[in-house]
């Protein structure tokens, strides 16, 4: 409950996670068929980059700004979404935005300030629901959802020192609920072991068809900075691979340090 993220929006790991997002939810609108997208920690949907604790950090400078001043075109969809949506926008507006009128969205939000934010932002969207709760207990009081199709973003803030941990045990319990879902975890990389550790608990685990998308911004020999991060899929719909090599070398041409690397890997199969 420490964590507030006005003062990371739009930073390195924002643009990944946000643009990947993207081709996600991209995937999902292949199908006619409507579909249900959860947000387990949804923050407050928008941010204002010009803010106090924006400036404080400085980290969009490094991140959203640096893209919009080269325009790579590995990103040219999300730049284009995030200059029509205005106001640097988190994953909730971003989810809101491709909606069709038969698709849901369901944000969790446990810190009451940023859940009454979501509420005046969506409170004329009739397919949002903003829930003030834990997004871990969400998971499995919402799934299986009626439409039989939905993709699941689970994005906590990592404050907990077995925060590795509790995203595995959850993720395990809402797949067992509903197998065919889309899962997308969003994980930190400080250092290379508590990753490593994830995923081989993964791996002992029921859950198939399992790829991970990571950008280093340098190499992780740093525990004290975040040096990257990553995003792994659940059942990742059919092209995303191919769609977000291109996005993975856009953010590693124009933010990566030296030593940077991305790429994306098979954990487990399906």
């Amino acid at each position: 409950m420490n964590y507030r993220h006005a003062y990371h929006a739009g930073n390195f790991a924002d643009c990944f996670k946000h643009a990947l997002l993207l081709v996600l939810l991209r995937g999902m609108q292949r199908k006619d068929r409507p579909f249900l997208v959860i947000d387990s920690h949804a923050g407050r949907g928008r941010y204002d980059l010009e803010s106090v604790p924006a400036e404080r950090t400085g980290e969009w400078r490094q991140g959203i700004a640096r893209l919009q001043e080269a325009i790579p075109s590995g990103l040219s969809d999300y730049l284009g979404l995030i200059a029509q949506l205005g106001r640097y926008p988190g994953s909730p507006v971003i989810a809101h935005a491709l909606l069709r009128p038969n698709d849901r969205l369901i944000a969790c939000e446990l810190h009451a300030e940023d859940a009454q934010a979501l509420r005046v932002l969506f409170a004329r969207s009739k397919n949002v629901a903003v829930h003030e709760r834990d997004g871990y207990a969400a998971l499995s009081a919402f799934l299986p959802p009626p439409e039989r199709r939905a993709l699941i973003l689970i994005d906590p803030p990592y404050e907990q020192p077995d925060e590795f941990a509790i995203v595995a045990k959850n993720l395990e319990a809402a797949w067992d609920k509903f197998r065919s879902g889309v899962f997308a975890v969003w994980y930190p990389t400080k250092h290379l072991a508590p990753v490593r550790n994830f995923f081989e608990t993964l791996k002992l685990g029921p859950i198939r068809d399992v790829i991970t998308a990571e950008f280093l911004l340098r190499p992780p020999t740093n525990p004290g900075r975040l040096n990257g991060c990553g995003l792994a899929i659940v059942n990742p719909p059919y092209g995303f691979e191919a769609e977000a090599a291109p996005i993975l070398q856009a953010l590693r041409d124009v933010l990566g340090e030296a030593g940077c690397r991305a790429g994306i890997e098979r954990v487990i199969d399906e």
